[in-house]
Protein backbone atom coordinates (compact mmCIF):
# COMPACT_ATOMS: atom_id res chain seq x y z
CA UNK A 1 0.00 0.00 0.00
CA UNK A 2 3.00 2.34 0.18
CA UNK A 3 2.74 3.70 -3.39
CA UNK A 4 -1.07 4.28 -3.29
CA UNK A 5 -0.69 5.92 0.14
CA UNK A 6 2.14 8.09 -1.21
CA UNK A 7 -0.12 9.48 -3.95
CA UNK A 8 -3.06 9.85 -1.54
CA UNK A 9 -1.01 11.93 0.93
CA UNK A 10 0.65 13.84 -1.91
CA UNK A 11 -2.85 14.79 -3.09
CA UNK A 12 -3.79 15.92 0.44
CA UNK A 13 -0.62 18.01 0.68
CA UNK A 14 -1.08 19.65 -2.74
CA UNK A 15 -4.68 20.63 -1.89
CA UNK A 16 -3.46 21.99 1.49
CA UNK A 17 -0.68 24.05 -0.10
CA UNK A 18 -2.82 25.40 -2.94
CA UNK A 19 -5.80 26.14 -0.68
CA UNK A 20 -3.88 27.93 2.06
CA UNK A 21 -1.43 29.82 -0.18
CA UNK A 22 -4.34 30.73 -2.46
CA UNK A 23 -6.31 32.16 0.47
CA UNK A 24 -3.21 34.06 1.70
CA UNK A 25 -2.72 35.57 -1.78
CA UNK A 26 -6.42 36.41 -2.13
CA UNK A 27 -6.53 38.25 1.21
CA UNK A 28 -3.27 40.06 0.43
CA UNK A 29 -4.39 41.20 -3.04
CA UNK A 30 -7.91 42.42 -2.14
CA UNK A 31 -8.13 45.58 -0.05
CA UNK A 32 -11.79 44.84 0.79
CA UNK A 33 -10.54 41.83 2.81
CA UNK A 34 -8.11 43.92 4.88
CA UNK A 35 -10.25 43.67 8.02
CA UNK A 36 -9.53 42.06 11.43
CA UNK A 37 -11.50 38.90 10.53
CA UNK A 38 -9.43 38.28 7.40
CA UNK A 39 -6.21 39.37 9.14
CA UNK A 40 -6.69 36.42 11.51
CA UNK A 41 -7.79 34.14 8.65
CA UNK A 42 -4.58 35.10 6.78
CA UNK A 43 -2.53 33.94 9.79
CA UNK A 44 -4.65 30.77 10.18
CA UNK A 45 -3.85 29.80 6.58
CA UNK A 46 -0.16 30.58 7.16
CA UNK A 47 -0.06 28.37 10.28
CA UNK A 48 -1.96 25.54 8.54
CA UNK A 49 0.48 25.62 5.61
CA UNK A 50 3.52 25.64 7.93
CA UNK A 51 2.53 22.85 10.25
CA UNK A 52 1.34 20.64 7.41
CA UNK A 53 4.76 21.22 5.81
CA UNK A 54 6.42 20.25 9.11
CA UNK A 55 4.86 16.76 8.92
CA UNK A 56 3.61 15.68 5.47
CA UNK A 57 6.90 15.80 3.44
CA UNK A 58 8.49 13.45 6.02
CA UNK A 59 5.50 11.07 5.69
CA UNK A 60 5.85 11.13 1.89
CA UNK A 61 9.56 10.39 2.19
CA UNK A 62 8.85 7.43 4.49
CA UNK A 63 6.63 5.82 1.82
CA UNK A 64 9.42 5.76 -0.79
CA UNK A 65 12.52 5.27 1.44
CA UNK A 66 13.91 1.82 2.08
CA UNK A 67 15.18 2.91 5.51
CA UNK A 68 12.84 5.23 7.36
CA UNK A 69 15.40 6.83 9.68
CA UNK A 70 15.25 10.19 11.48
CA UNK A 71 18.10 11.74 13.45
CA UNK A 72 17.48 12.75 17.08
CA UNK A 73 18.06 16.45 16.22
CA UNK A 74 15.60 16.25 13.30
CA UNK A 75 13.03 14.57 15.55
CA UNK A 76 13.33 17.30 18.22
CA UNK A 77 13.12 20.01 15.52
CA UNK A 78 9.94 18.48 14.09
CA UNK A 79 8.45 18.19 17.59
CA UNK A 80 9.27 21.86 18.35
CA UNK A 81 7.69 23.26 15.18
CA UNK A 82 4.70 20.91 15.40
CA UNK A 83 3.98 22.09 18.99
CA UNK A 84 4.56 25.74 18.05
CA UNK A 85 2.10 25.73 15.13
CA UNK A 86 -0.58 23.60 16.82
CA UNK A 87 -0.59 25.68 20.04
CA UNK A 88 -0.56 28.90 18.00
CA UNK A 89 -3.57 27.69 15.98
CA UNK A 90 -5.59 26.88 19.11
CA UNK A 91 -5.06 30.41 20.51
CA UNK A 92 -5.63 32.00 17.09
CA UNK A 93 -9.04 30.30 16.88
CA UNK A 94 -9.94 31.83 20.26
CA UNK A 95 -8.82 35.28 19.00
CA UNK A 96 -11.07 34.79 15.97
CA UNK A 97 -14.00 33.92 18.27
CA UNK A 98 -13.40 37.14 20.23
CA UNK A 99 -13.35 39.09 16.94
CA UNK A 100 -16.76 37.60 15.99
CA UNK A 101 -18.12 38.46 19.46
CA UNK A 102 -17.12 42.14 19.10
CA UNK A 103 -18.46 42.28 15.50
CA UNK A 104 -21.90 40.91 16.42
CA UNK A 105 -22.42 42.09 20.02
CA UNK A 106 -20.68 45.49 19.84
CA UNK A 107 -20.81 46.57 16.18
CA UNK A 108 -20.77 50.33 16.95
CA UNK A 109 -17.33 50.12 18.62
CA UNK A 110 -15.95 47.32 16.43
CA UNK A 111 -13.38 49.43 14.55
CA UNK A 112 -12.09 50.94 17.81
CA UNK A 113 -12.08 47.69 19.80
CA UNK A 114 -10.45 45.66 17.00
CA UNK A 115 -7.98 48.34 15.89
CA UNK A 116 -4.78 47.30 14.02
CA UNK A 117 -2.81 47.72 17.28
CA UNK A 118 -5.19 45.39 19.18
CA UNK A 119 -5.05 42.80 16.37
CA UNK A 120 -1.25 42.86 16.37
CA UNK A 121 -1.20 42.56 20.17
CA UNK A 122 -3.54 39.55 20.04
CA UNK A 123 -1.41 37.94 17.30
CA UNK A 124 1.75 38.53 19.31
CA UNK A 125 0.10 36.80 22.28
CA UNK A 126 -0.90 33.87 20.04
CA UNK A 127 2.67 33.31 18.82
CA UNK A 128 4.18 33.86 22.29
CA UNK A 129 1.92 31.13 23.71
CA UNK A 130 2.93 28.86 20.82
CA UNK A 131 6.64 29.56 21.37
CA UNK A 132 6.56 29.06 25.15
CA UNK A 133 4.52 25.84 24.87
CA UNK A 134 6.82 24.42 22.18
CA UNK A 135 9.93 25.22 24.22
CA UNK A 136 8.57 23.50 27.36
CA UNK A 137 7.34 20.39 25.49
CA UNK A 138 10.57 20.02 23.50
CA UNK A 139 12.77 20.68 26.54
CA UNK A 140 10.86 18.07 28.55
CA UNK A 141 11.22 15.40 25.83
CA UNK A 142 14.84 16.29 25.04
CA UNK A 143 15.81 15.69 28.70
CA UNK A 144 14.76 12.01 28.43
CA UNK A 145 17.14 9.12 27.80
CA UNK A 146 15.97 6.83 24.99
CA UNK A 147 16.73 3.13 24.85
CA UNK A 148 15.61 -0.16 23.22
CA UNK A 149 15.68 0.00 19.40
CA UNK A 150 14.34 3.60 19.26
CA UNK A 151 11.46 2.69 16.95
CA UNK A 152 8.87 5.50 17.07
CA UNK A 153 5.39 3.99 16.78
CA UNK A 154 3.97 6.95 14.86
CA UNK A 155 4.20 8.82 11.54
CA UNK A 156 5.85 11.80 13.27
CA UNK A 157 7.81 12.70 16.41
CA UNK A 158 4.87 13.24 18.74
CA UNK A 159 4.97 13.51 22.54
CA UNK A 160 3.39 10.22 23.71
CA UNK A 161 5.21 7.91 21.24
CA UNK A 162 8.52 9.45 22.39
CA UNK A 163 7.60 9.08 26.08
CA UNK A 164 6.92 5.41 25.41
CA UNK A 165 10.57 4.92 24.32
CA UNK A 166 12.09 6.53 27.42
CA UNK A 167 14.27 4.61 29.90
CA UNK A 168 13.45 7.20 32.58
CA UNK A 169 10.30 7.46 34.66
CA UNK A 170 7.84 9.49 32.57
CA UNK A 171 5.37 10.40 35.33
CA UNK A 172 6.60 14.01 35.69
CA UNK A 173 6.83 14.43 31.91
CA UNK A 174 3.27 13.14 31.43
CA UNK A 175 2.10 15.55 34.14
CA UNK A 176 3.80 18.43 32.29
CA UNK A 177 2.06 17.37 29.07
CA UNK A 178 -1.41 17.21 30.66
CA UNK A 179 -0.96 20.60 32.43
CA UNK A 180 0.27 22.34 29.27
CA UNK A 181 -2.36 20.71 27.05
CA UNK A 182 -5.10 21.63 29.55
CA UNK A 183 -3.88 25.26 29.31
CA UNK A 184 -3.35 25.24 25.52
CA UNK A 185 -6.73 23.62 24.83
CA UNK A 186 -8.64 24.72 27.97
CA UNK A 187 -8.10 28.51 27.76
CA UNK A 188 -9.02 28.77 24.04
CA UNK A 189 -12.08 26.51 24.46
CA UNK A 190 -13.35 28.53 27.46
CA UNK A 191 -12.79 31.78 25.51
CA UNK A 192 -14.64 30.36 22.48
CA UNK A 193 -17.56 29.06 24.57
CA UNK A 194 -17.99 32.39 26.39
CA UNK A 195 -17.76 34.32 23.09
CA UNK A 196 -20.37 32.13 21.41
CA UNK A 197 -22.69 32.13 24.43
CA UNK A 198 -22.72 35.95 24.27
CA UNK A 199 -23.09 35.84 20.46
CA UNK A 200 -26.04 33.44 20.72
CA UNK A 201 -27.70 35.65 23.32
CA UNK A 202 -27.22 38.68 21.06
CA UNK A 203 -28.54 36.84 17.97
CA UNK A 204 -31.70 35.76 19.80
CA UNK A 205 -32.46 39.44 20.47
CA UNK A 206 -32.31 40.25 16.72
CA UNK A 207 -35.90 40.48 15.49
CA UNK A 208 -35.39 40.18 11.71
CA UNK A 209 -34.82 36.72 10.22
CA UNK A 210 -32.35 38.17 7.69
CA UNK A 211 -30.28 39.71 10.49
CA UNK A 212 -30.18 36.42 12.41
CA UNK A 213 -29.15 34.39 9.36
CA UNK A 214 -26.41 36.92 8.51
CA UNK A 215 -25.04 36.78 12.08
CA UNK A 216 -25.11 32.96 12.06
CA UNK A 217 -23.46 32.97 8.62
CA UNK A 218 -20.43 34.94 9.84
CA UNK A 219 -19.83 32.37 12.62
CA UNK A 220 -20.69 29.04 10.98
CA UNK A 221 -17.31 28.51 9.23
CA UNK A 222 -15.41 29.25 12.43
CA UNK A 223 -17.60 26.88 14.49
CA UNK A 224 -16.94 24.02 12.02
CA UNK A 225 -13.16 24.62 12.06
CA UNK A 226 -13.09 24.82 15.89
CA UNK A 227 -15.08 21.57 16.23
CA UNK A 228 -12.79 19.66 13.86
CA UNK A 229 -9.54 20.95 15.36
CA UNK A 230 -10.30 20.77 19.09
CA UNK A 231 -12.36 17.58 18.85
CA UNK A 232 -9.54 15.53 17.30
CA UNK A 233 -6.82 17.22 19.40
CA UNK A 234 -8.58 16.68 22.73
CA UNK A 235 -9.21 13.01 21.83
CA UNK A 236 -5.44 12.43 21.58
CA UNK A 237 -3.95 14.59 24.34
CA UNK A 238 -6.53 14.73 27.12
CA UNK A 239 -6.48 10.95 27.71
CA UNK A 240 -3.63 8.99 29.29
CA UNK A 241 -1.74 6.83 26.73
CA UNK A 242 -2.73 3.70 28.69
CA UNK A 243 -6.43 4.41 27.92
CA UNK A 244 -5.92 5.46 24.29
CA UNK A 245 -3.86 2.95 22.23
CA UNK A 246 -1.26 4.64 20.01
CA UNK A 247 -2.82 3.15 16.86
CA UNK A 248 -6.09 5.01 17.61
CA UNK A 249 -4.09 8.11 18.49
CA UNK A 250 -2.39 7.96 15.09
CA UNK A 251 -5.76 8.13 13.31
CA UNK A 252 -6.82 11.23 15.31
CA UNK A 253 -3.37 12.81 14.82
CA UNK A 254 -3.66 12.15 11.09
CA UNK A 255 -6.99 13.99 11.09
CA UNK A 256 -5.86 17.24 12.76
CA UNK A 257 -2.37 17.36 11.23
CA UNK A 258 -3.27 16.59 7.61
CA UNK A 259 -7.04 16.67 7.02
CA UNK A 260 -7.95 19.78 9.07
CA UNK A 261 -5.31 22.09 7.42
CA UNK A 262 -6.61 20.89 4.04
CA UNK A 263 -10.27 21.53 4.93
CA UNK A 264 -9.88 24.95 6.61
CA UNK A 265 -9.39 27.06 3.44
CA UNK A 266 -12.15 25.10 1.68
CA UNK A 267 -14.58 25.69 4.58
CA UNK A 268 -13.83 29.43 4.71
CA UNK A 269 -13.91 29.80 0.90
CA UNK A 270 -17.08 27.83 0.18
CA UNK A 271 -19.09 29.25 3.11
CA UNK A 272 -17.94 32.87 2.84
CA UNK A 273 -19.64 35.28 0.44
CA UNK A 274 -16.88 37.95 0.67
CA UNK A 275 -14.16 35.43 -0.24
CA UNK A 276 -16.17 34.13 -3.23
CA UNK A 277 -16.83 37.68 -4.50
CA UNK A 278 -13.15 38.64 -4.09
CA UNK A 279 -12.05 35.46 -5.89
CA UNK A 280 -14.40 36.21 -8.78
CA UNK A 281 -13.13 39.81 -9.05
CA UNK A 282 -9.50 38.68 -8.92
CA UNK A 283 -10.05 36.09 -11.66
CA UNK A 284 -11.88 38.66 -13.81
CA UNK A 285 -8.98 41.12 -13.39
CA UNK A 286 -6.48 38.45 -14.40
Amino acid sequence: LQIPLFFLFLGFYMVTVLGNLGLIALIGLNSCLHTPMYFFLFNLSLIDFCYSTTITPKILKSFVSKKNIMLHAECMTQLFFFCFFVISESFLLSAMAYDRYVAICKPLVYTVTMSPQVCLFLLLGVYMMGLSGAMVHTGSIASLTFCADNLVNHFMCDIFPLLELSCNSTYVHELVVFILVAIDIGIPIVTIFISYALILSSILHIHSTEGRSKAFGTCSSHIIVVSLFFGSGAFVYLKPPSILPLDQGKVSSLFYTIVVPMLNPLIYSLRNKDVKISLRKTLERK
